[in-house]
């Protein structure tokens, strides 16, 4: 059955708050970029220096004789 008045149709939904979409923060996409990208290359380089030292300590094995590539028979 249909509304009887145009004053049914305007009182049926309640009033809700919208909030404002404002634009992006220039400034605050700068600093979450930077911080990202800083703390994910600090992490790439721990783990390059984790690598140098593994290499750097088989070398060092491999020169005082403790350890062989060669195959023993």
């Amino acid at each position: 059955m249909p509304p009887s008045s145009s004053l049914e149709l305007k009182m049926v939904g309640g009033r809700v708050a919208h909030p404002i979409l404002k634009g992006p923060s220039v400034v605050k996409e700068l600093i979450i970029g930077s911080v990202l990208g800083l703390a994910a290359g600090g992490l790439w380089k721990m783990h390059h220096w984790n690598e140098q030292r593994k290499t750097r300590a088989f070398y060092d094995l491999l020169e005082k004789g403790e350890i062989s590539v060669v195959v023993q028979e």
